[in-house]
């Protein structure tokens, strides 16, 4: 097989994962994750069980690529925040604003969505894990770049990432989000960022 007709069929492939992941992630909203079986999905792309079976070995293997989809955006927006031409503790005070926007409005607008990355969340997969490395390791570099511009003291980056992390989680951990949204005894999404973010220039 030539590298044309290859590549054809790859095409063809990921047009099809992604019709699959698309109608499995409309469902999951709207029906919920535990209600929806392949069959619906198969049902709703009008084809054969057997053929997204074809693509997906089972229903958890198409909601840990739906997560892996979802991560990849959140991802994405961090990166981009963390290297917008503004001071550290504006990156880092914009970065868990925006997290905690996505959190709320992505996550826990349907119910049915939250349980969806409940979940995720409850079976540890690594592509859970992976991503909150991968956005340690940006928060260091934005630490790394404000000590060196004297905005923080010298301390360890990736220690002071983790740090900052486990600080403001409750605004960035989807349950964490859901069970303090509506109780006035918690800190304010304000107060939270100003308090982890004087902690690295102290």
């Amino acid at each position: 097989m030539n590298d044309i007709a290859e590549n054809a069929l790859e095409a063809t492939r990921q047009e099809n994962v992604t019709r699959i992941l698309d109608a499995a992630e409309r469902l999951f909203r709207h029906y919920g994750y535990s209600k929806t079986t392949v069959a619906d999905i198969a049902r709703d792309l009008g084809m054969s069980p057997a053929n997204v079976y074809r693509f997906f070995s089972s229903k958890i293997e198409i909601h840990q690529a739906i997560c892996d989809r979802m991560l990849t955006a959140s991802y994405q927006q961090a990166y981009d925040t963390c290297h917008l031409p503004i001071s550290a503790a504006e990156r880092l005070s914009l970065f868990v604003r925006e997290q905690y926007k996505m959190t709320v409005e992505t996550m826990l607008d349907q119910e049915k969505v939250h349980e969806m990355v409940v979940v995720a969340i409850e079976r540890d997969w690594h592509v859970i894990e992976k991503h909150v490395d991968c956005i340690h390791d940006l928060l260091a570099e934005v630490i790394r770049e404000g000590i060196a511009a004297g905005e923080f003291f010298d301390q360890d980056p990736a220690a002071a990432s983790r740090c900052f992390g486990a600080a403001t989680v409750t605004l960035c951990h989807p349950i964490m989000v859901a069970q303090c949204l509506a109780k006035t005894n918690r800190a304010t999404v304000d107060e939270l960022i100003d308090f982890s973010i004087r902690a690295l220039k102290k």
